[in-house]
């Protein structure tokens, strides 16, 4: 587990019993995945945080059960915009936020649609490839800003496939929590002319 501070770590254990309770009614994590909540989904994202300035402003791209978004508002005290389609996912993610203290803002519709202004901080985790993710996120990607993505095995094959379409800069850093994971930060994202 990562080292974090006890007011961090009662925040965190509130998120989880809060998951866990909203879990029964809407699927926020597959019912195999909730055994392996710590380290699957919350360890799994607190890997973001320390890549994040304390009181950033970040925008969570596809935030279902809050994964990396809550979790990294929750360790970075970050100003969160949190995107989710689903109406029920969106209803947890306003009442996680409120019970554990972050600071978010929820907006309940598509990412295409969703005009939050732009963010120093764009994450997503298991949400797309990432050719689609630089899509998404170059809009709303302040200048200088980063995107910090958590990424499984298919890294390598992704990177290839966007890189036909997008100059970006970039840096692989592995995974402490999945040994075929890895984080990508992306910075200055541009489309190939």
């Amino acid at each position: 587990m990562m080292d974090v501070s006890r007011e961090t770590q009662a925040r965190l254990e509130t998120f989880a019993a809060l998951l866990i309770k909203w879990n029964a009614k809407i699927n926020l994590v597959s019912a195999r995945d909730l055994a392996q909540l710590w380290p699957r989904h919350i360890e799994d994202s607190l890997q973001i945080a320390p890549l994040v300035p304390r009181g950033a402003r970040v925008i969570d791209l596809g935030s279902g059960g809050g994964f990396p978004g809550l979790i990294v508002g929750i360790a970075s005290d970050a100003e969160m915009t949190l995107i989710e389609s689903d109406q029920r996912k969106a209803a947890f993610l306003r009442e996680a936020a409120r019970a554990c203290g972050v600071r978010a803002q929820v907006l309940a519709q598509r990412i295409e649609a969703a005009r939050p202004a732009p963010a120093s901080f764009v994450t997503a985790r298991a949400l797309a490839p990432l050719a689609k993710l630089l899509e998404w996120t170059q809009p709303l990607l302040a200048p200088g800003g980063q995107a910090l993505f958590l990424k499984g095995k298919a890294l390598p094959d992704e990177l290839t496939d966007a890189q036909a379409n997008w100059h970006m800069s970039h840096e692989i850093l592995n995974s402490r929590t999945d040994e075929n994971g890895a984080i990508i930060k992306v910075s200055d994202i541009r489309r190939v002319e």
